[in-house]
């Protein structure tokens, strides 16, 4: 990791101030992480980045992303877009609501590749600027039947023409919160994964939206998803894409990102009754001012 920090850091304009990046030793890292935790990435076993996720003293609820690295000779392959969402993600579990950052005025393109990602200018301070960003909303779910109560209660906030990708680990329950989902809805048919017919169509017999169940495991493009055909029956259903991140985001500008993991805290339990992290994440206006927090219900931790 200090590796990295070096490496990336030291590959920088200089500046003055100087960063004091190039002081970080093994030992003061270690410190850092033993208060907090961070982001460790590695391509073929070398390692390419670091993001160091700190709580931010005296403001409740808010995390702090520093030594934000990729070594000079991986960079620009998307590595730091994935480390980014994946210490968006931890610092959600971890009990986090925002979370904040510093870059330098002299490095425009570093505001900007922070801006693209959803941060926005809080405050201005020396030498630069206080970038923040709501992080995801994540629920503990303790059991199967948790999972479902809890696609029962998204259904209620669900709309036609809403879009969902669903990811995560493998057999995480994608499916169960999808069954959830379409409970809710009153699906007239048994909600089951799609995996090789590839979408299934689930009409309503209360009234409420058809439910349009895809699963992309199988595909590899959004060229495949296009040749499904779904953009016209997308505008009057609500659509759950599972394994859908990178393929199915061109259905619908405004979207729910969901990812189901298996809980740190339960990583020794096996089947479907191991505890799970369900992370959501909102894109568009479409739900701007739409509080996910009612998802919690009561079977949260």
């Amino acid at each position: 990791m200090i590796e990295v920090i070096h490496s990336a850091f030291g590959a920088r304009p200089r500046v003055d101030p100087p960063s004091d990046a190039d002081e970080e030793t093994a030992e003061t890292l270690a410190a850092k992480l033993r208060r907090g935790s961070g982001i460790f990435a590695q391509v073929e076993g070398r390692p390419a980045g670091v993001i160091v996720v700190l709580a931010v003293p005296d403001a409740a609820g808010t995390a702090r992303f520093s030594r934000v690295s990729v070594h000079p000779d991986l960079q620009r392959h998307g590595i730091a877009s994935a480390m980014v969402a994946a210490a968006e993600e931890l610092a959600a579990i971890q009990g986090f609501q925002q979370v904040e950052l510093f870059t330098r005025a002299e490095f425009p393109e570093f505001l900007a590749f922070w801006q693209h990602r959803g941060f926005v200018v809080d405050r201005a301070i020396p030498y630069g600027v206080i970038l923040v960003k709501p992080l995801p909303l994540a629920i503990k779910v303790p059991t199967r039947e948790a999972m479902v109560r809890l696609g029962e209660r998204l259904a209620q906030l669900l709309e036609r023409g809403d879009v969902i990708i669903a990811g995560g680990d493998l057999g995480a329950g994608k499916t169960t919160l999808t069954q959830g989902i379409g409970r809710a809805l009153g699906s007239e048919s048994p909600v089951i994964s799609p995996t090789f017919v590839l979408s299934r169509i689930h009409p309503s017999a209360i009234g409420r939206p058809t439910l349009m169940h895809v699963d992309a495991y199988r595909l590899s493009s959004s060229y495949e998803l296009d040749d499904l055909d779904l953009d016209a029956a997308v505008a009057d259903s609500i659509t759950v894409v599972e394994w859908g991140q990178g393929i199915a985001e061109g259905l619908a500008e405004d979207r729910l990102e969901i990812d189901i993991w298996t809980s740190p805290a339960d990583v020794s339990a096996v089947g479907d009754d191991s505890e799970r992290v369900v992370t959501f994440r909102t894109v568009g206006a479409r739900w701007g001012g739409v509080d996910l927090s009612v998802l919690r219900g009561d079977d949260h931790d």
